[in-house]
């Protein structure tokens, strides 16, 4: 049984703000530090108080009776949720979009002053609608229809590709890089990869003293780079061409490239005066402008165009208490048609449902959970458990990975 299989047979056949560091920068990470860990003892003390619904359609229980919550939450609108885990461990799957994959981050220490930010990933079975966990791999991208990934081995820059089948964990072939390979990604037919080359590990972390002699590890920022360019490969074949790209003070250390939705050019993003800037190249490695229907979009807004092309997702646009809003705009025009909740718009469910981070009420610091939320209504409708924040700055809690699914 694979993943479609599962979500219809449970549906019954439905379905970084980037900005440079300023002075006295080491003393505020470490302050931030301290912070989260005294934020999360008091944000227990208040949970321990509070009682909160976990997912539309089931009901508050009475005060002293035993919490009768189903683990997974099924409806007749295409969702699989389950707003009791945090990580998830059973898929969860919103229309043509599923939770393919997660991954959480922490430093690894190479010297006295460099690391590296490594990732262990997640993977949905598709035979079992499970996330397992699977730490040979530095680097995830899944294909549409979550049965395939392209993965790196531990080591970065990666001299070969993974083309992983997700049902048995065993790599189907490897296709060799000239070049060292440190992203990959998808264009949206699932056929062609996208891998950014890079001359060192993208993910270098440096040490920072404060002024009380405490220290953190932080990523490099714009200007370090080591990006040179990027192979545009076919699937079925390995084949493919590499081409360079110039050296620029705006970016970070990883700047992974990705298809735009044409699949003509690919888009990374910049560093500059507003967040989620993007510059576009054509194929062989010169700056373009962006697509019509893509100048307008956010690199830091992953959900982009709605699957018929008619709206944008873009970024946080107003909060009030424990509520987000992000704008939604005609693509063409820029124009702000409406507005939808989430503080993060992740992937489109359909033309007028999005998955989102969302803030999960209650008092204390932002903690987010992936919610269902649709343009035109104010209901969210919970997908996973409150994603806690981590007591450890350095660190990166679960960060989810969708991929369309395919019937």
């Amino acid at each position: 049984m694979n993943v479609d299989e599962l979500v219809r047979d449970a549906l019954r056949e439905q379905a970084a703000r980037l900005t440079a560091p300023g002075p006295g920068f080491a003393d505020r990470v470490l302050t931030v530090r301290r912070r989260r860990r005294t934020r999360r003892l008091a944000c227990a003390a208040a949970a321990a108080t509070a009682v909160v619904a976990v997912a539309v359609g089931v009901p508050l229980p009475d005060a002293g009776k035993e919490d009768v919550r189903p683990a997974a939450v099924l409806d007749g609108n295409g969702v699989l949720a389950h707003p009791d885990q945090s990580p998830p461990r059973d898929l969860i799957a919103a229309g043509r979009s599923v939770l393919a994959a997660y991954y959480t981050a922490e430093p690894v220490a190479r010297s006295d002053d460099r690391a590296v930010l490594t990732r262990t990933y997640r993977l949905l079975d598709p035979e079992t609608g499970r996330y397992e966990r699977d730490d040979r791999w530095s680097f995830v991208a899944v294909a549409p229809g979550a049965r395939t990934a392209a993965v790196l081995e531990r080591e970065l820059p990666a001299r070969r590709i993974g083309v992983l089948d997700l049902a048995t964990g065993r790599v189907d072939r490897w296709i060799p890089a000239d070049r060292g390979v440190g992203g990959l990604a998808f264009s949206r037919d699932g056929g062609r990869l996208v891998a950014t080359t890079y001359g060192e590990h993208p993910d270098l972390m440096e040490r920072v003293e404060g002024s009380s002699g405490d220290v953190a590890w932080v990523p490099r920022f714009g200007g370090t780079s080591s990006r040179s360019g990027f192979y545009v490969l076919d699937v079925a074949d390995g084949r493919g061409t590499w081409s360079p790209v110039a050296e620029r003070p705006d970016i970070n250390g990883r700047q992974d490239f990705a298809f735009s939705r044409d699949g003509r050019l690919v888009y990374s993003q910049v560093i500059g005066g507003r967040d989620g800037l993007q510059q576009f190249h054509d194929l062989a490695g010169n700056e373009v402008a962006a697509p019509a229907d893509e100048r307008h979009l956010r690199s830091d807004v992953s959900a982009r165009l709605s699957p018929d092309g008619r709206l944008a997702a873009l970024g946080l646009t107003a909060e009030a208490r424990d509520r987000s809003w992000s704008g939604i705009r005609d693509p063409r025009t820029g124009e702000e048609v409406t507005r939808v909740r989430g503080a993060d718009l992740l992937a489109w469910a359909d033309d007028r449902r999005l998955i989102a981070w969302e803030r999960a009420p209650g008092p204390g610091e932002y903690r987010p959970r992936l919610v269902l939320v649709t343009i035109g209504s104010e209901k969210v409708v919970p997908l996973s458990g409150v994603r806690e924040p981590d007591e450890v700055f350095e660190t990166a809690e679960w960060q989810p990975v969708f991929a369309e699914r395919r019937a």
